[in-house]
């Protein structure tokens, strides 16, 4: 969420981003509420302070004019209170100047790292090593849990944990602390984290208040709402490891097969807040990413960053980059990583504040990234280091999480 009063000065910017990122929104709109709601507001404090004066004298009559007058007031406050609430919850954060304007198409290449595999075969995708492996099954996996559904098995399932574990020891050397947090989350870390409004139709709603997450940013930025740092304390450094759930329905029709697009999964995640500095952020936005492609490099997977547009951005942050590793039977690149920005905009909801050397309460600035996320990244790892008879090499980084080097056809 953004302050109103830099809203109000820089209602140009605003509408730029706005506009940037095609929003649904209108600013204009908001603002006019805004006007009257300062109107309604200053009326009601007037006719409240009046009341009490009343009724110190004891002058039931104006009393009761004032209670009647003030009663309609009220009621109309809280009506344009709601509209303008709902409409503050819509406005995105700013951009920064590196975001390019458009969508997906103006997505910037900002590096390649690695070259893809050439292979003098005809090679298999992860559905058909899966199969010949015996380590994913996914005609039980839609039998039991539906479109999107499968099972890790075997050696694979083994990966799997290889995997997560691999990435999340590799982060807690960089001085991270572990959090297993909850993933089934009431609301208000969902709009606190910037996940609501906009992707409610991606999440599963288990409760009157309660949904299961698609992210451990949510509750690792959950975690300190309502609460003021000492300056010393920053920054927080947090690596989460959960269960991950979406519905993909704003994804109908995407990657319907293998293991690309799932409802349910498992990601590390790293969250850092820091202090209200933008330089400061671009420092730690820097060092998550060194982090991710650290692990991509030590798993020896080609990859490409990309500096995701204004329109294929999520709109609480100032500026993405995705990470895409390639994915041999694509030929081609696919997302795996997301690194981002969100400035104040997430701790402005959660009021999540610091005190500054001078005592001032300000706001955090949040950053979050995707260390690594399976079953997608098993994808790149069973197609690019798969052999002519099937055998998938395991990278040697794995070994010992895994307790073996290859997996063979079964």
């Amino acid at each position: 969420m953004l302050d109103i009063n830099f809203i109000r000065d820089n209602k140009e910017l605003v509408k730029k981003s706005i506009e940037a990122r095609k929003a649904d929104l209108d600013l204009d709109k908001l603002l006019s509420l805004d006007e009257e709601r300062r109107k309604l507001i200053a009326r009601v404090d007037e006719l409240r302070a009046k009341r009490n004066d009343a009724a110190k004298k004891r002058d039931i009559e104006s009393g009761k004019k004032i209670k009647s007058a003030l009663d309609g007031l009220e009621q109309k406050l809280n009506e344009v209170e709601m509209q303008w609430n709902a409409l503050m919850l819509q406005v995105p954060n700013v951009l920064l100047d590196e975001v390019p304007i458009g969508n997906a198409s103006a997505n910037k290449i900002i590096r390649k790292v690695g070259e893809p595999p050439k292979f003098s075969f005809k090679i298999k995708d992860h559905i058909e090593l899966g199969k010949l492996l015996d380590i994913i099954d996914f005609d039980r996996g839609v039998k039991v849990g539906g479109f999107r559904g499968y099972y890790l098995k075997n050696e694979g399932a083994r990966l799997h944990f290889a995997v997560l574990n691999f990435a999340l020891d590799h982060i807690l050397q960089k001085g991270f602390q572990l959090v297993v947090p909850p993933v089934i989350n009431r609301s208000f870390a969902l709009l606190g984290g910037g996940q609501f409004p906009w992707g409610e139709e991606d999440t599963y709603k288990v409760g009157d208040e309660d949904y299961l997450v698609g992210t451990a940013e949510i509750p690792l930025m959950a975690l300190h709402a309502d609460e003021t740092f000492d300056l010393k304390d920053l920054p927080k450094k947090y690596v989460g490891m959960s269960a991950c759930f979406r519905t993909e329905i704003g994804s109908y029709g995407k990657d319907t097969k293998g293991l690309f697009r799932v409802h349910e999964f498992y990601k590390v995640e790293q969250v850092i807040l820091c202090e209200a500095d933008e330089q400061e952020s671009l420092g730690f936005f820097e060092e998550l990413q060194e982090n991710s492609e650290e692990i991509l490099n030590q798993l020896g997977l080609p990859y490409q960053v990309i500096c995701l547009s204004s329109q294929d951005m999520g709109k609480k942050a100032a500026i993405t980059y995705d990470i895409e590793t390639w994915m041999s039977s694509r030929e081609g690149y696919g997302e795996t990583h997301s690194n981002s920005i969100c400035l104040d905009f997430q701790t402005r909801r959660l009021k999540i504040r610091y005190r500054d050397k001078e005592g001032q309460a300000k706001y955090c600035h949040a950053l979050n990234n995707t260390a690594i996320a399976s079953p997608r990244i098993l994808i790149a790892l069973l197609e690019n280091f798969q052999q002519e008879d099937g055998t998938v090499k395991i990278p040697e980084v794995l070994h010992k999480y895994i307790g073996f080097s290859e997996i063979h056809p079964k």
